[in-house]
Parts: structure tokens; C-alpha cells; sequence
């Protein structure tokens, strides 16, 4: 029997008010029927690739890791074209060498295709990873812009059902272009709402939902809960064609967050699952280029939640500069004066030598005394114990941690002001000098408590490459 054992959801800390773009934006006309709520958006050294790091660790939580058999990375987004973003994600998140792991994307479909692929190989015994995660832009003043957000959901698929039970899927391929992106460009194309609701999602989901529905042998009715990542309008539609029940919607959750790209439904699966009781049978459609239906039984388990919403929600901080946000979207560029004038490139011979040490944040513990320390060396770092190839490589990126030190450096370059950096004090022993990351000014303070989240170290721009390293984070007293 084959199902999702595990589910995460990541939203970045930053939120961005529609109220605030469109006091910058609305003499285009933007309509205040449009401006509630808000979109979650990255901060500068966020992208799809560490959002779905972030989302995994929540999936992975607690469960072995060990039995993975493949990882697949969908993104719209990914922030390499020809350098394999899922090996970046399971380096990582210290994952077996010997998975298969893959990218897809292409399609907002992207989330959904991989689930369905994954849940038919569990079914033959093959466990598997899918992130699904998006940093889609929005050309400013768009419609987009006050829909996209930013965010990843990961989806661990086994054996077992864990938090549901697969029951089938069906799937439907069609050329209907509702938006597209070419190659290179930074900005999708939209058609028409009315034209891709009539022509487009009433009719291709209905077909699709039909036939699924038809080879199970279910009704419509007996379907309780309908996961449709599309406007309000848009599901009402596919809600009457298909005969499904209105009270059965799952709500989007768009004005809380903004709509996450090709990880959207996978995330309102997660809040399908949160309160759906045993047996409940669970609907969920992916759209772009086509349909997935998949089909669910809920096992009950997931209303002990636990997947990342309600931190989410809890560690959320209002980004005030509209500029600011365009800045770090890339879309606004900034002169940050001298200090910002250098090379980045990156060495990538050490790169690779020091992988583990770097992406995979691996550090040591001495078997002889039980020291921890970062970097790993041959010598313990204990004043009193010195001993020589007793260390045994440990994953830092999990340990609980405080703030030793700190400093809010408002000379140095950052791309978000001030440059934050200091100590990070396990709470097992040892400290790491690292950046920090997500900080207000004034919010650091000593022995307040961090978490380590894998973020984009520096960009090279001359080159078109980008580094990444963990930095220390706020997190949440326990």
C-alpha cells in the first residue's frame, strides 16, 4: 500500500502587504478589491532551492532517511538551468550518495506529476522525496505581483500510509496555454481569467475527474475534500462541472501567503489533511499544460499537524519597503558603494573537496572526550584532551543553539542592512562563527535561541553563479 508518510511546508519570515504594493503601484490602476491580505516573499539570499531545503527538514523530520530510494526537486524557478539542483538539495540535507535524484518542472503541474510519480513507484517499493518549491517574479504593477508568493512543500512517499492512503490518479496532457515563461525571461505571460476558466480548467478537470472517478467506481458526493489551487471564480466553475461538492473546497489560502507556484496544491493538501478524519476520501487536482487527478484516503493522522504552517505563521515578519523587496527580487537594482565591489567567484576545486563541510554543514565529535566542533580536523580543539583522527563526523544543521555573540555592523556590505554576524553556541558544547540571517535591527540578542538554515552565501554575478553556506536564524524558545 503506497502513501504520504510525512509532509513539510516553508514560507519565508518576510510578508509584504498587497496594501503596500498597491500604495506604490495603484495609479496603474490597481483595484482596492485586490489589496487584502498579503504575498510571502524572499529575502535576498532565499530562492526556490533553499526554501525547499527548508520544507524537506520538516518532511524528514523524525523519519529515516535512510530508506529513501530517489528525491525529485520540481520548481518553475530552480535557480540552475544546468547544474543539478536536487543533488545541491540532498547534499544538504545529508542525504545517501546513492539516491536517484532528479529536476523537473516546465509546468505548474510540476508538484503534482512528481507526487503522482512517486506514489505509483511506492507502490512497487520504492520510497521518495518531493519538493516542490517556487520563487516566481511578477513583472511590478502586474496582476501577478499582488498574487505570487513565495514557499515549498515536501511530500515523503513510502510503503506505509501513513497520513494517507493513495487510491489512484489519472492524468490528462493538453497544449491549453493559460500562462507561459520563455527560457530566460524573468516574467510569465497571463491570457485571460474568463477564457482559461471556460475553455481551459472547466472542462479539461472535469474530464479528468470524470474518467478517475468512473475507473474507481466513486461518485462525486462521495468525494470530502477538493484541493483546487486557482482563484475563488475559477473553482466554482470546476466545482459545478464535475458535480463535486462546494462545501468539499479546501480554501486556497492565497490571501494569507500568496499562491507558491507548482508547491500550492501540495501545501493545501497539507491543510486538507490537518482536519480531515479517517476514511475521508481527498481530491487533489495539479493544473498547467494539462491535469493530475490524485486521489487520497486520509488515515486520520495528520490533525496532530506538525507540518511547519503554524510556525510559519508564527515566525512571519511585515517587510515595510516595497523597494526593498523589489531589491531583493532582483528587480531593482541598488548601489551598495564600494564595500560591495568584489569578486565572488568561487573556487570551485575546494568547493568540492570541502562539500560536506560546507553544504552538508558536517562538523566533528571526538570520540575520545565527546567535544564537538566546526570545521572537523584531525586534532581535537579540547584544551585537554588534543588527541589526533578522533573525530567522527557529525550534521550540525539539526543541534539546538544560542547566540554567544553578536554584531550589528552597519559599515559592511550586506543586501539587507546591517550585516548581522557573531557566534552561535551549541548547546551540546562547541561554536561556529557564521553569518545570521532574518534579523531585525535590535532583534539578536545574547542567548537568544537560533536555528541553521541553508541560504544563499554570495552571488557572482560576472559569472552567474551563486554560493550557498548555513547561517543562523531566529528561532523559537523550546
Amino acid at each position: 500500500m503506497a502513501g504520504i508518510t510525512s509532509l513539510g511546508c516553508f514560507l519565508p519570515r518576510l510578508r509584504l502587504a498587497r496594501a503596500t504594493i498597491a500604495e506604490a503601484m495603484g495609479w496603474l490602476g490597481q483595484g482596492k478589491a485586490r489589496v487584502k491580505g498579503e504575498i510571502a516573499t524572499c529575502n535576498w539570499d532565499e530562492d526556490s532551492l533553499t526554501l525547499g531545503v527548508e520544507a524537506a527538514r520538516i518532511a524528514l523530520a523524525g523519519a529515516p532517511s535512510s530508506d529513501l530510494d530517489s528525491l525529485v526537486f520540481a520548481s518553475t524557478t530552480a535557480p540552475f538551468a544546468d547544474h543539478a539542483n536536487g543533488v545541491i538539495l540532498a547534499t544538504a540535507l545529508g542525504l545517501n550518495t546513492s539516491l536517484r535524484v532528479s529536476d523537473t518542472g516546465g509546468s505548474q503541474r510540476a508538484g503534482t506529476s512528481a507526487l503522482a510519480a512517486a506514489l505509483a513507484a511506492a507502490d512497487r517499493g520504492t520510497p521518495c522525496l518531493v519538493v516542490a518549491s517556487d520563487q516566481r517574479l511578477a513583472r511590478p504593477g502586474s496582476p501577478q505581483e499582488l498574487q505570487y508568493g513565495h514557499g515549498a512543500t515536501a511530500a515523503l512517499v513510502g510503503g506505509g500510509a501513513g497520513l494517507a492512503e493513495f487510491v489512484g490518479a489519472e492524468h490528462l496532457a493538453a497544449d491549453f496555454v493559460d500562462h507561459y515563461r520563455e527560457s530566460g525571461a524573468s516574467f510569465d505571460y497571463a491570457l485571460e481569467d474568463r477564457w482559461v476558466r471556460e475553455a481551459g480548467w472547466n472542462p479539461l478537470v472535469s474530464q479528468t475527474v470524470g474518467r478517475l472517478l468512473g475507473r474507481l467506481g466513486l461518485q462525486a458526493a462521495q468525494i470530502d475534500r477538493v484541493v483546487l489551487a486557482c482563484p475563488a471564480a475559477t473553482a466554482r466553475g470546476v466545482l459545478k462541472a464535475t458535480g463535486l461538492r462546494a462545501e468539499a473546497l479546501v480554501p486556497d489560502r492565497t490571501g494569507e501567503f500568496g499562491d507558491i507556484g507548482c508547491g500550492h496544491p501540495l501545501l493545501l493538501l497539507a491543510t486538507a489533511l490537518e482536519s480531515a478524519a479517517a476514511g475521508e476520501h481527498v481530491l487533489v487536482i495539479g493544473f498547467g499544460q494539462g491535469v493530475d487527478a490524485i486521489l487520497l484516503r486520509a488515515t486520520g493522522q495528520g490533525q496532530a499537524g506538525g507540518f511547519g504552517l503554524a510556525e510559519a505563521a508564527a515566525a512571519r515578519r511585515e517587510e515595510t519597503h516595497y523597494t526593498r523587496f523589489l531589491s531583493h527580487q532582483g528587480l531593482l537594482p541598488v548601489e551598495f558603494g564600494m564595500r560591495a565591489e568584489r569578486d565572488n567567484r568561487t573556487a570551485q576545486t575546494v568547493a568540492w573537496r570541502k562539500h560536506e563541510v560546507v553544504t552538508g554543514f558536517t562538523g566533528g565529535r571526538c570520540r575520545q572526550c565527546g567535544a564537538l566542533q566546526f570545521p572537523l580536523s584531525r586534532v581535537c580543539v579540547a584544551p585537554d584532551c588534543r588527541e589526533t583522527d578522533t573525530q567522527e563526523p557529525l550534521r550540525l544543521a539539526e543541534l539546538p543553539a544560542r547566540i554567544k555573540t553578536f554584531t550589528e555592523d552597519w559599515l559592511a556590505y550586506s543586501a539587507r542592512p546591517p550585516l548581522v554576524y557573531g557566534n552561535a553556541q551549541f548547546e551540546e558544547g562547541g561554536n561556529v562563527f557564521m553569518e545570521f540571517t532574518d534579523f531585525a535591527p535590535g532583534e539578536a540578542r545574547v542567548g537568544g535561541p537560533v536555528r541553521f538554515m541553508f541560504r544563499i552565501k554570495d552571488l557572482d554575478s560576472r559569472r552567474g553563479f551563486r554560493r550557498y553556506f548555513w547561517k543562523a536564524a531566529p528561532g523559537l524558545e523550546r
